[in-house]
């Protein structure tokens, strides 16, 4: 095994535009808060610390001075993204990363999950993208004392897998910090599309990235 590579999922390896970051500004227009554009919500990511999209769907709300409870931003967030039956817009995920390129990391390296989604959130999509990769660990939001950019994860990562080289794939500035508080090499990822793909460029390399790929299929170049 030459190393192990650790990779966060939204805006990884899942394009969330139109499922995560569309259920953000469904949420705040249903409180009666205003049309959010995606550009506002990569604002916020960019600032560090929203890793969490109920806390941001609720930082949102109260900005803009409407204050409502965590717990009635999380049930209504869940109901949007899920679907009342099974037809929320989780279905609406893309999976970026093409599944031969896992398959080749595989066959030289463990590949492990951080993400910031809970564990069977994470479970939902990798069982419907790509049941056949073998993941060394995953490690969600739900199995962690403290969420990214704190580096518990990463931690638990590095304890499982003693005196091997370890790689982090991410594409905040919160998975750029997690990696530099765990001494972790990190490669970043800013999609040409995101409508803050410079100021995302500069973050991450600000925050240590080793590299900046505008898609995870090119991470083996990187490595």
């Amino acid at each position: 095994m030459e190393g192990v590579i650790v990779f966060d999922m939204d805006g990884v390896l899942v394009d969330v535009t139109q499922s995560y970051r569309e259920t953000i500004r469904a949420t705040v227009r249903h409180f009666g808060g205003p049309e959010v554009s995606h550009a506002r919500v990569q604002d916020y990511k960019n600032s560090g610390g929203w890793n969490n999209d109920f806390a941001l769907s609720q930082k949102i709300l109260a900005d803009e001075g409407v204050p409502v409870a965590y717990d009635d931003v999380v049930r209504e967030f869940n109901r949007i993204f899920f679907g009342e039956n099974n037809d929320g817009l989780i279905l609406r995920e893309r999976w970026i990363a093409e599944p031969e390129f896992l398959s080749r990391l595989e066959q030289r390296n463990a590949l492990c999950i951080f993400t910031g989604r809970m564990g069977f959130e994470a479970k939902i999509s990798l069982d419907r993208f790509v049941p056949q990769i073998r993941w060394s660990m995953i490690v969600a939001d739900d199995n962690v004392a403290r969420s990214k950019p704190a580096p518990d994860g990463l931690l638990d990562i590095m304890a499982a897998h003693p005196n091997t080289p370890i790689t982090y794939v991410g594409d905040t500035v919160d998975d750029a910090r997690s990696a530099m508080a765990a001494g972790v090499r990190f490669v970043g990822i800013a999609h040409a599309a995101n409508p803050r793909h410079g100021e995302v460029v500069k973050l991450l390399k600000e925050n240590g990235a080793v590299a900046v790929l505008e898609n995870v299929n090119e991470l083996e170049k990187a490595l």
